[in-house]
């Protein structure tokens, strides 16, 4: 699998360093955003392969600001998966109409599985 943009959202440092260095270990290109409300911009900014959004990311929301990218036609098609500690994330990531979630706390294991999982369902 050739190297895949990934675009996270959160503000959680510990969250951030993580995904960061799994990701990068895995072969791909990431970078981080800390807040959600200029998320277009920063979305155009990096053409991401997929997002990663956490749910309580700082000013819109995990939820809207998927909701945001999932209406625009430029950005509809990059997955986005939605990250929450909320037990009822599933629900959450299909208000949002997010392409899958990540429980947390989550093992690293399951953040690979659905990674790899989400660019093999886009190249099908």
């Amino acid at each position: 699998m050739e190297n895949k943009r990934i675009l996270i959202f959160d503000d959680d440092r510990h969250v951030l360093e993580i995904f960061t260095i799994v990701l990068e270990d895995m072969g791909h290109i990431v970078e981080q955003c800390q807040t959600s409300h200029d998320v277009l911009e920063k979305v155009e900014r990096f053409q991401p392969d997929l997002i990663l959004m956490d749910n309580w990311i700082p000013d819109i929301g995990g939820v809207a600001a998927t909701q945001i990218l999932k209406s625009n036609p430029q950005y509809r098609d990059i997955p986005v998966i939605l990250v929450s500690a909320n037990s009822d994330i599933e629900d959450l990531a299909a208000t949002a109409k997010a392409d899958g979630f990540l429980s947390k706390p989550f093992d690293l294991d399951s953040l690979e599985g659905i990674v790899n999982e989400t660019f093999q369902d886009k190249i099908k």
